[in-house]
């Protein structure tokens, strides 16, 4: 990255609300995300928000895309690693001790012996992360240990829900509704994946997860809020459970041996965008 480009992009993420975007931008990555929903993420007044945006894609940060009558926002990931190649190679002249936690991040999945530790995460932690963690734990083939939990859970499993799974064969008897601090703390499981599956749950503010894991947005619509006949919601469920069960038996399928972590990145991107695409 040239000096000047790396100075324009240092002078705008300077401002705290221009990299309170951009971090957002970068939970959501490689997604889009509509102006409205990072307005009500951050509690940014519209116009506030126009400027922010305005200043990020200026300095090459974001970017932006038209789908329909939607516009949605996106981080510009390459100018992202030039940014952060910059700093550590150039301007820190590839010190091992300002590398160390970058390459520690990049250890070979090919040389692990033991499970992936996975962890999805919802607002409520009631249907969707819950379907996540019975399907990963089921269709695993005994590779994963699969978790969940709720930035605000709920005190109870949604029984549409529950009965999704029964209908569909799993146990839920050892099923329960968590917060995200059970596995914040320092004496938790370190994971190897985690996963938001829906978007407020990826607007959160999260501390990072220690050990780096690859972390993917694979968010949809919230079946809780479906209304109508117990049957139209039902189906709803059924729906939502049928998603979620195509991307992660995809998921599970990736060759996990053979791919480098950048390709996995990659590869769980793709299955946020289409999960059947990868």
């Amino acid at each position: 990255m040239e000096p000047n480009a790396a100075t324009l992009a240092f002078a705008t993420l300077g401002h705290p609300g221009r990299l309170a975007v951009f971090r957002l931008l970068m939970r959501f990555a490689p997604r889009g995300v509509r102006p409205t929903e990072i307005a009500a993420a951050l509690g940014l007044k519209a116009n506030t928000l126009s400027h922010h945006l305005a200043d990020l894609a200026a300095a090459g940060l974001i970017a932006a895309r038209r789908e329909g009558r939607s516009l949605y926002y996106r981080a510009e990931l390459d100018t992202a690693e030039a940014l952060i190649g910059y700093l550590a190679l150039d301007v820190g002249r590839a010190r091992p001790d300002l590398l160390a936690p970058i390459l520690a991040a990049r250890k070979d999945f090919a040389m692990r012996d033991t499970d992936f530790d996975v962890l999805f995460i919802c607002t409520g932690n009631s249907a969707r992360s819950i379907f996540a963690e019975a399907l990963l734990r089921d269709l695993g083939k005994g590779k994963f240990q699969a978790f969940s939990a709720g930035v605000r859970p709920n005190t109870e499993l949604n029984p549409f829900a529950l009965e999704v799974l029964r209908r569909n064969g799993h146990d839920v008897s050892g099923l329960r509704s968590k917060h995200l601090s059970e596995f914040q703390a320092p004496d938790a499981i370190v994971m190897d994946f985690v996963f938001t599956v829906c978007d407020t749950a990826a607007a959160e503010e999260c501390p990072p997860w220690p050990g780096q894991p690859i972390t993917g947005h694979w968010g949809m619509p919230d079946p809780v809020k479906a209304t109508g006949t117990d049957a139209e919601r039902a189906l709803v469920f059924a729906q939502t459970y049928a998603a979620l069960r195509r991307r992660i038996a995809a998921f599970v399928e990736l060759p996990f041996e053979s791919l480098s972590r950048l390709s996995l990145q990659a590869r769980v991107d793709a299955l946020g965008a289409d999960p059947e695409g990868v």
